[in-house]
């Protein structure tokens, strides 16, 4: 399993009892807007505004608060903000690089506390372009193993459903499988998915690394620590990054958190 995976089951089980379940609400209704903006209020012809309700549906937003996000962003209701989408790139422990994604209706504020919160951390800014070369964009679908009704699905079913529409690689990811293509296959495998019978938790264009590096648990702990600091800014969107913590490590630190 890729750090990749390793990093990504992690970040799930982190989500999964994240207390801060306002702010994360805030940061997926933001996601709907914008794309009700990009493409407009119709999920059914905008493939980008379908998987932002999607995904905000799966975590629990209230439908009403879904679509006020839309009738806002498509410009049927007032009060939608402008917001700027910027990639910053950052250096963490051991060299591990990060792009740190924001949607922000102020790019001077989000500048200002990105960069004090990298530094505060142990980070450093990178210049354009050192980091972002590290990873490639890609269509990352998320399926759940235990599927409503106590269906359980094998990574054989997913593979068998994707393959034909674009999907490279299944990663396993514990209670999940991980479904990568490249970004303009995303929706056909997400369609597949759906006519296979198979029901997914998200659907998303994300930048996935094209080599992990590896750390020890010190450096673990300070990449984890620098994550969830620029993950709890409210113009971060999301937090890439090309870490590999290996399985002895992550056990070494899980004990320590217990």
């Amino acid at each position: 399993m890729s750090g990749h995976s390793k990093w990504a089951t992690t970040k799930h089980k982190k989500a999964a009892i994240d207390a801060k379940r306002g702010k994360m609400f805030a940061k997926l209704i933001k996601n709907v807007e914008v794309a009700a903006r990009m493409g407009g209020g119709d999920p059914s012809g905008n493939p980008t505004l379908y998987d932002a309700i999607q995904k905000a549906k799966k975590s629990s937003v209230p439908n009403d608060n879904i679509d006020r996000a839309v009738k806002r962003g498509s410009g049927a209701e007032t009060g939608g903000a402008d917001y700027t989408t910027i990639t910053y790139e950052v250096y963490g422990a051991s060299g591990v690089g990060l792009l740190v994604e924001c949607l922000t209706d102020n790019k001077n504020r989000a500048a200002m506390e990105v960069r004090t919160a990298v530094t505060r951390n142990g980070g450093t800014m990178a210049d354009p372009g050192s980091v972002s070369r590290l990873f490639n964009r890609k269509g990352v679908v998320l399926v759940a193993k235990a599927q409503e009704g106590g269906k359980e699905v094998s990574e054989d079913d997913v593979l068998e459903a994707t393959l034909d529409a674009g999907a490279e690689e299944v990663n396993d990811l514990g209670d999940q499988f991980q479904v990568i293509s490249e970004a303009t296959d995303l929706v056909a495998v997400r369609t597949a998915l759906q006519a296979a019978g198979v029901d997914y938790d998200s659907a998303d264009v994300q930048f996935v690394a094209t080599m992990d590096i590896p750390v020890d648990a010190t450096a673990a702990g300070k990449v984890f620590k620098l994550i969830d600091a620029l993950e709890d800014l409210d113009d971060v969107q999301d937090v890439f990054s090309n870490v590999d913590v290996p399985a002895d490590v992550m056990a070494e630190l899980e004990a320590a958190d217990a």
